[in-house]
């Protein structure tokens, strides 16, 4: 779906939490439709945008890595 966002998880290398909302961004213009939202959407737009890097940032934080 989301083909420019790129895979965040690295254990070497944890991504920044700029890499983790850059991802989130790009979710959400791809789910809305919109490159960028409309002045009445931009509270919950942005809303989403920093939801989605939270929950993204707790998913890296959690997960389980094999060796």
């Amino acid at each position: 779906m989301c083909r420019s966002i790129k895979t965040l998880r690295d254990p070497q290398s944890p991504p920044s939490d700029e890499e983790v909302r850059a991802a989130a961004l790009q979710y959400v213009r791809k789910v809305s439709g919109f490159r960028g939202p409309s002045r009445a959407n931009s509270e919950v737009f942005e809303d989403a945008v920093e939801e989605i890097a939270l929950v993204t940032r707790n998913l890296l934080d959690r997960l389980v890595v094999r060796a």
